[in-house]
């Protein structure tokens, strides 16, 4: 508690799906002075505002992305490399201007090469090019690591970086144009079982392996973080697991209840092969361990969806 005793603390995307559990955190801990700049209100990706919105804050929580899952990727990858290189340049350089004590950025699991060994090791991620849906945006969010460890050389700015794996729980994104692969299953099944179609079809494979860690969980972990780690050195944030996308969709069609058929559209791509976190340095680093099972999180998320879709 002591820690945060005074602070102004920014969190861009704080009304945000990852944004608000952070939130949520910082009120448990007594944190009062939250500011959570709106996209209808700044746009980030300008320079002047961005040294608005970071003018007096001891400490700038940057969130804030413009992300989505495999197809966004592929309709928009100028878009997502342009606004997520300039609003973390931005963002960094004037927090710097303006003396921020501690700047965290949040990355993404996208910013690895497309075959990274697994568990991914924060040592492999310049041994090779991300998966070339992903890029664009990986590659962007990436630059925040570069900024991070040259401000910390020349200038001895306090930021962080760290790398969370897909996230999951009550609030995600289930908008069908932008969703990640999780909520965009479970509104495929619950509307399926609802309006009684005979078949459901799922893009890819089914033999891609992805790691999923719960909302509240990857929020403790960014606070803990921001409390105890003062480096630049990239940090994962996961659950330390990996389950492949056919038994992903077996679990979410077992848990909703749908008994129709499953159709692999194989034209459409996997994405990345494998993904699955070491999250040894976040443990030895600051404590953090992620907590909530798996099947738990999962059911919670459907229920969510069910009674608010």
């Amino acid at each position: 508690m002591s820690f945060w005793k005074g602070k102004k603390v920014v969190v861009t995307g704080g009304a945000g799906f990852l944004g608000s559990h952070v939130v949520g955190k910082l009120h448990a801990r007594g944190v009062t002075n939250i500011i959570i700049p709106r996209a209808a209100d700044y746009d980030l990706r300008e320079k002047e505002v961005c040294s608005e919105v970071v003018n007096g804050a001891d400490i700038i929580i940057h969130l804030a992305a413009n992300v989505g899952g495999i197809g966004y990727n592929r309709d928009y990858p100028g878009t997502l490399f342009y606004d997520n290189l300039v609003m973390g340049a931005h963002l960094m350089e004037e927090s710097r201007k303006a003396g921020v004590g501690k700047f965290v950025a949040i990355g993404t699991i996208c910013a690895y090469p497309k075959f990274t060994p697994v568990p991914f090791k924060e040592d492999d991620l310049w041994n090779g090019y991300p998966e070339e849906t992903n890029a664009p945006y990986g590659l962007a969010k990436k630059m925040m690591l570069v900024q991070s460890l040259a401000y910390r050389q020349q200038y001895g700015f306090n930021s962080i970086y760290l790398l969370p794996v897909n996230l999951y729980g009550p609030g995600d994104n289930f908008d069908d144009a932008s969703s990640h692969v999780m909520p965009a299953l479970i509104k495929k099944f619950v509307e399926a079982k609802e309006q009684g179609r005979p078949s459901v079809t799922v893009w890819g494979t089914g033999k891609a392996t992805r790691e999923f860690c719960y909302v509240d969980d990857a929020a403790e972990g960014i606070i803990l973080a921001t409390e105890k780690y003062n480096d630049s050195d990239p940090v994962n944030i996961g659950a330390g697991f990996e389950i492949s996308i056919k038994n992903l969709v077996e679990k979410i069609r077992a848990l909703v209840g749908y008994t129709g058929d499953i159709i692999w559209d194989t034209q459409k791509p996997d994405g990345q092969p494998r993904r699955m976190l070491d999250t040894t340095r976040a443990k030895d680093k600051f404590g953090y361990t992620a907590i909530t099972d798996f099947d738990t999180g999962l059911k919670e998320t459907i229920e969510w969806y069910k009674q608010n879709q």
